[in-house]
């Protein structure tokens, strides 16, 4: 697999820094909860946005691709939940994605990138004690963090996410590339206009965008025995974008299953998604 020959090389730990709070605001919904905004600069300079929610145990959660923490957390009222249950919501957008920065330098796109970014987050907060959830893109990046050891949380929370979006990812991202090559002569009816739409209304710089497809390698399924954490796997019961999240759930040594109303971006719009992780997590101590 390329980038784990030497695994120290693409996953070394680097410290990042960050800037005082820009803004803060509230959540929407009937939640109190005050919701923060800052800058984190990561281990390459790239500044990063981290959106925090709540007090209490630390709880990271990492969006989707070509969406955001906003899209996939915040305005379905999911983060909101799970801060009422004692915990501190923390919410990356990924580079290229939501406010962070998004270089067209190639040197800032090393193989897995995306998790040297959450690890050197992890570092400047200080976490040692913390649980961890990914949505599709913040899941296989949580998985591929995990299963190298560079990521060390107590649980694990992965949603929308089945065999085929880690071991056959290659094949995937040849369709989003397509999305980006070919964005402005997709005629609607293809079925990757509704893609090129998405991507258009999240205002994705493709540029950034095409460098990071190639920083996302397959991940070997045998790793998978590495996650001995206790898991939940949760997947849309129409989700099939990614393959099968009940094969996941199989393969991953202490996992529990649940399924959820919707499609892989319908899944997310609806509150079983975060009741189901909110259910699981349980109250913070």
């Amino acid at each position: 697999m390329a980038g784990y020959a030497q695994p120290a090389a693409p996953f070394q730990r680097d410290h990042g820094k960050c800037r005082q709070t820009l803004e803060s605001g509230r959540a929407g919904g009937a939640g109190v909860n005050v919701l923060r905004k800052e800058v984190f600069t990561s281990f390459d300079g790239t500044e990063l946005t981290l959106h925090r929610m709540g007090e209490g145990r630390p709880l990271l959660l990492l969006h989707g691709l070509f969406s955001s923490a906003q899209m996939n957390w915040i305005k379905w009222g999911h983060a909101e939940r799970i801060a009422a249950l004692g915990y501190e919501v923390l919410m990356l957008d990924f580079r290229v994605h939501g406010d962070s920065g998004a270089p067209h330098d190639p040197a800032k796109y090393p193989v897995n990138v995306l998790v040297r970014d959450v690890a050197a987050l992890v570092d400047h907060l200080g976490l040692d004690d913390y649980d961890l959830s990914g949505f599709s893109l913040g899941a296989r990046t949580a998985l591929h963090g995990v299963s190298h050891g560079v990521l060390t949380p107590a649980r694990l929370v992965i949603g929308g996410m089945g065999t085929a979006g880690l071991g056959e990812w290659e094949k995937r991202s040849v369709f989003f590339k397509r999305v980006i090559d070919e964005f402005d002569t997709i005629p609607r009816g293809d079925p990757a206009w509704y893609s090129v739409q998405f991507l258009r209304s999240q205002k994705v710089d493709r540029i950034a965008a095409r460098l990071l497809l190639d920083t996302m390698p397959d991940l070997d399924l045998a790793l998978l025995s590495h996650v001995t954490i206790p898991t939940l796997v949760v997947c849309g019961d129409e989700d099939n974008d990614n393959g099968s999240a009940e094969d996941l759930a199989e393969l991953l040594p202490d996992a529990t299953y649940v399924a959820v109303p919707g499609t892989h971006m319908g899944s997310v719009t609806k509150p079983e998604l975060g009741q189901a992780i909110a259910h699981w997590l349980g109250a913070a101590n």
